[in-house]
Formats: C-alpha cells, structure tokens, sequence
C-alpha cells in the first residue's frame, strides 16, 4: 500500500490535537485490524512507513517451506514461488511479501475504521486528561450550552464541563451563551464515558485563584492568603499577611480606590468580602476576624479548648454578629476558636472571677505577674531548706505562712532573714489583696467588742438580787424594796453577801 498521507495527518494533527507519532501508530493499528479481519491472524503482519511518512505499507512475514510441507497460506510461502520473488531464496529463509489493499474486503475495511475511531476516542480522552488533570485548582473560562437537572453544561472548547448544583452559587443565574470563569476541582476519566471536567464556583480556592489574578503581590508571593472562609453568595473572609514590611497586605488586596477588591466583588455577583490582616496572638486575630464590627477586649476563657470571649460596644453587637449569626460564625471557622459576642454591659453581668480573667492575661504575657503559685517550694529563686522547714510544719501553702507571725515563725525555725527575704520573693510574684485581711481584722475587733459587752451584761446581773418578801429585783444599793416597801439591809459573811 502506497499513499500519500502528508494532508491527511495535518488535518487530524489540527482537528483532533494529536501528536504526529499518536496518528502514525493508529494509522498501523488500523491496517493492522483489516489484515487480522482478512487473514484471521495479524501475528505475521509488518506496518512500515517510508522516512517522511507520507506513504505506509503493510507486508506479510512468511516462511518458505518445501511444497511437501506447506499448509497454511497466510505465514508460510513455497519455495518456488519464493524464488520468483527472489531466486536466492531457501527453505526457512522469510520473505516480507507486500499485501495489496484490494484484498481486504468490506468487512475488513470497516472493522479497521471502527478500529482507528477507537483508538482516536481513546487518544485524545488521554491527552486531554493529562492536560486537564495538571490544571486542577486552576480558574478556566466557558461559556453557558445547556442546563440540565440543576446542572449548567459550560463548552471549554476541547471538551464540555460541568457546573453541579452544589458548587453553583446561590444568587447567580446564567443564560445560554454566558460567559462562566469557574474553578476546574476534579477531572474524572470514565471507562465507557466521554472524560469528565468537573467545575466549581462556590470553593474558597476560586477566591484564592481570582485574587492571584488580580493582585500581583499574591501571585509573587510578596502579599500570602494565611486562610479564607466563604459563605458563597453572602460573605467571604480572608486573612492575609506580608512577607515584606513596606507592604501592607490589606492595602494590596483592597487596592487604589478599592479597584481590585471591586473586581473580585463582581466577578462574585456582588458577595460581601471582608480582608483582614492575620496575628499569630489568637486575641488580635479574634478582633480583627470580627470586623468591620469594632471590638473593645477579647478574653481567652479556654485557651486547650479554644473559647474566647469578644466584648463590643452595644452599637457594635448586631455588627459583630451578623445577619443570622454570619459574621461571627465565619470569624468562628476562620480563626479556629469558638467565640461568644457580650456588650460591655453583659460582660459586667456576667460571674467571670477577677482571678480568672488574671490568669488568662498572665497566660498571653498582659501582665507583670508569672504563673500562679500555691506552694512556697513552687516559688522561683526560694531556699528549699526554708520550704522543707514549712512543709514539715504543714504550713508549705503561701497562705498559711501569710498568716503567721514572726514570733510563730521563729518558733518553727525560721531566722528573721529567711522570713524577710520569703515575704519579698512573695511580694513580687503573688498579687495579696490587703482589703479582705483588713476586713477579716474588723470582724474580730467586732467579736471582741461584742464579747467585752456580754461580760460586763454578765456581771451586772450578777448584783441583782430578790426581794424575801415579794420577790421583787433589788439590788444592792437599795434600803427598801421598790415593789412593797419592805426595809432592806445586806450582810457580809466570808467575803460574800
């Protein structure tokens, strides 16, 4: 077989985005088809192209054989015929016999073209999901076909993608003929099945890839996206930082007069983005993960469980919070913390133990005090000595040892140094709120008093004393009883009336 080829393999080169070498060798599996169609066996059958591939032949490999033991037609040839073909042929020599084209018949022909279609099909299905799959999380641009179960069809030129229901954003519509950017998320190579581009419009990464292309920094890496979180179609937030200090990550993203965030919020359909500047200190990322609401103070309650608390201004709370609850849910997931919104006001109301919120600041370094000590050996920089002596006694909690004297503590063995130098390591690590000893101190003056006052009540009663003849109180003062009048007079024996 003889042809020229050179057009032919252009216009599938162009057509069907085949490499030259893919078109040559379904070109030989085709020929190859309608010889084992022919034939019944393709094992002997040879497919060569001249050096320019224009033009291909298809021999038969055949073994010559004496004319006694010659039967089968197709790979064995006689040796006389042999030697017609060529006369220095011998028996077990193999001649390449060139098989006219106008043997095959119509069966042949056809089971080659169904073979060539084929092998088409499945070439280009292989390229084009090579090509595809290094192109996942990649923005593509299409344009509307069809719709179908909830499902728009976009054409992406070589092949056909599909926007699903689920990643379709809930306030965009689109009509035949649209223009659609999406984001490729998935490309799905089906046995029995045309190749599929699965497309998205609803991932966070489609933010990611749209604001690559439209602020410089991030694609350069200058301005990096730290995370972002989406409701699609209502909000998106976005926290960003700088790897340069003359660049402002926020700024970058917003851009001059805000033209780069605006056209993000377009190509969006007009969903709401809030760009923020991300803190490794998980308070300053709590209160700007709450903007644009304002927040007064942020309190970790939980730092293992991740509980904090955000106090905003009572003009700032429905801010804060968002249109059911959207704000503060989406600066949940962002920051990775779960956060409970108060005003000011409720914050007050609400039972947080001043000690408590002390050691939550003492946890993030806000204040001049360390961890929060109990033991007198867990002090920094204590003589153990002097806490074994303590331990010993049973007075080893700071605020026993508060509560002796120095003539207590002498006794058990500590020198007036020792006791000095003790108060001053607790001085500057443990926070003593004078107020409550002061109190404790006017509640025993109290008692004292009240206890001198029962005495004196006592002894008072101790005087009186009955009248013998109406038993009416006298007292020792009197000359007559009061009640009848009787004259009264009192006698000492021994000492006593």
């Amino acid at each position: 077989m003889a042809t020229d080829m050179s057009e032919a393999i252009r216009q599938l080169m162009q057509d069907r985005n085949m490499s030259e070498e893919l078109i040559l060798r379904t070109i030989e599996n085709t020929l190859v088809a309608a010889f084992k169609r022919r034939f019944g066996n393709a094992d002997n059958a040879i497919v060569r192209f001249n050096d320019d591939n224009t033009e291909v032949s298809i021999y038969a490999k055949k073994r010559i054989v004496d004319s006694d033991n010659f039967y089968d037609p197709v790979s064995e040839i006689e040796l006389d015929e042999a030697r017609e073909l060529n006369p220095d042929a011998e028996i077990n020599d193999e001649l390449l016999i060139e098989v006219d084209p106008r043997e095959f018949d119509r069966s042949s022909v056809q089971s080659a073209k169904q073979t060539a279609h084929q092998s088409i099909r499945e070439i280009q299905k292989d390229s084009l999901y090579a090509e595809f799959k290094d192109k996942i999380g990649e923005i593509i641009i299409g344009y509307y076909q069809r719709e179908r179960n909830g499902t728009i069809f976009v054409d992406l030129g070589k092949i056909e993608g599909k926007l699903l229901k689920k990643y379709q954003s809930p306030r965009e519509e689109f009509h035949v003929n649209d223009r659609i950017k999406s984001l490729i998320v998935e490309v799905n190579k089906n046995l029995n099945g045309p190749l599929e581009v699965i497309l998205s419009r609803t991932h966070t990464d489609f933010v990611r890839a749209i604001f690559e292309l439209e602020v410089p920094e991030i694609y350069d890496k200058i301005v990096e996206i730290h995370k972002i979180v989406r409701e699609p179609g209502y909000r998106t937030k976005m926290a960003v930082y700088s790897n340069r200090d003359d660049v402002d990550p926020v700024g970058a993203c917003v851009g001059l007069k805000g033209v780069r965030i605006l056209a993000v919020i377009k190509e969006l359909e007009g969903e709401k983005i809030d760009i923020l500047k991300y803190d490794p200190d998980p308070k300053k990322f709590i209160k700007n993960a709450l903007s644009p609401a304002e927040v007064q103070d942020v309190i970790i309650l939980d730092e293992a469980k991740h509980q904090a608390l955000a106090v905003v201004n009572e003009s700032q709370l429905s801010l804060a919070i968002g249109k059911q609850g959207l704000n503060v849910r989406l600066a949940n997931r962002l920051v990775d913390w779960n956060i409970d919104v108060k005003t000011d006001t409720q914050f007050e109301d609400m039972d947080i133990a001043a000690e408590s919120r002390r050691a939550v600041s003492v946890l993030f370094g806000e204040t001049d005090f360390g961890e929060e000590y109990t033991l007198i050996s867990q002090l920094p920089g204590v003589d153990q000595s002097v806490a074994e002596i303590l331990k010993n006694n049973e007075k080893d909690f700071i605020e026993d040892f508060l509560a002796l004297s120095q003539e207590e503590l002498t006794e058990l063995g500590l020198s007036t140094e020792q006791q000095d130098l003790l108060r001053t390591i607790i001085e500057e690590h443990i926070e003593i709120v004078e107020e409550e000893a002061q109190e404790s101190e006017d509640d025993a003056a109290a008692g004292q008093e009240t206890e001198t006052i029962t005495e004196d009540q006592g002894a008072e009663e101790e005087e009186e004393y009955e009248c013998p003849e109406c038993s009416a109180g006298i007292t020792v003062d009197m000359t007559s009883c009061p009640n009848c009048g009787i004259g009264l007079s009192f006698e000492y024996e021994d000492g006593s009336l």
